[in-house]
């Protein structure tokens, strides 16, 4: 099964803050961009992550040819077509700069939006940008053409909580706008997550999972527990263990991947499972995780992680 999602990366800043330097990919087949990408550096506004950077805003790069991306032989030979940028602020600090990659094959439904309120102009948050592969225009259409109030569907609630919120069945009483039309699709679970920026506008990244081409093979969230002291798993999907609730695993500071997430505020990627906290190394089909660290006002509110 190929997820909507084939690749992904982050970039650090340099010791100078002058040029972003790779942290980490995973890029599954992708051979050509592994190899090419750990060489290269980016100053600001230089190729996607610097735009994200210099915009400190999330950005979506719909097609590669004719672009500004640096690497667009590369990534066209590895079967990736798009990106979406996604900044990590600590206030006004970057900490990194996280890039999605997307490919354009018959198979590959789903999508990735970028949800914006500025709160000088409007009370709404209105789609700023996204990328739907080929899902039907229909649902791209109604997106545009839709708005969200905190608290309502799912940008506004994770723009209401600050943190992370998951869906598992779009079209079962979820409070989903678009289920209609996403339920026509084949669009079944969503997750969405506040973006740390600068400034006081407000942006949500949010995933929409199509059955044949999930976002990942797994998803999980994980949140401070009530002592402050631990990571606890709130919510997430696997596509072969079913939807996940809250676990008898706790993970302290620093430990594994998440918790080195927690520790850090960084993104962290990895293709050993093995050497993971609990079983997961065990479950079918999962090679690498990826963990996104979710900040609101300089806090660590939650970790993403993504499983392929």
């Amino acid at each position: 099964m190929k997820t909507f999602i084939r690749a992904v990366e982050f970039w650090l800043p340099d010791a100078e803050r002058g040029q972003l330097e790779h942290g980490g990919g995973f890029y599954g087949a992708g051979s050509r961009m592994a190899g090419i990408s750990r060489e290269m550096c980016f100053g600001r506004g230089e190729g996607l992550p610097g735009r994200a950077w210099d915009e400190g805003r999330p950005v979506v790069l719909q097609a590669f040819e004719g672009s500004y991306f640096k690497r667009t032989a590369a990534a066209l030979a590895d079967g990736l077509t798009c990106g979406i940028a996604l900044p990590i602020f600590n206030g006004d600090y970057l900490n990194a700069v996280v890039v999605f990659f997307c490919g354009d094959d018959e198979a590959h439904a789903g999508a990735i939006e970028v949800w914006h309120n500025d709160p000088a102009v409007s009370k709404d948050m209105t789609l700023a940008d996204g990328h739907y592969g080929r899902t039907a225009d229909t649902f791209e259409f109604i997106s545009r053409r839709t708005a969200f109030r905190s608290g309502t569907g799912l940008p506004g609630l994770a723009w209401q909580r600050h943190a992370p919120v998951f869906l598992d069945d779009l079209g079962r009483g979820s409070g989903f706008l678009r289920s209609d039309s996403a339920v026509k699709v084949g669009i079944n679970r969503g997750f969405a997550m506040p973006c740390a920026t600068p400034g006081l506008d407000v942006y949500v990244l949010a995933f929409l999972s199509a059955l044949g081409t999930p976002i990942a093979r797994r998803v999980e969230i994980w949140q401070p527990d009530v002592s402050g002291q631990a990571l606890a798993l709130q919510a997430g999907f696997c596509e072969s263990a079913g939807a996940l609730g809250d676990a008898p695993l706790r993970l302290a500071r620093g430990q594994g991947t998440v918790g080195h997430c927690w520790l850090t505020g960084l993104p962290g990627i990895t293709d050993n499972l093995a050497s993971e906290p609990g079983d997961v190394a065990q479950l079918p089909g999962l090679g690498a995780m990826v963990v996104l660290p979710v900040l609101q006002d300089a806090r660590f509110v939650a970790g993403v992680a993504l499983y392929f």
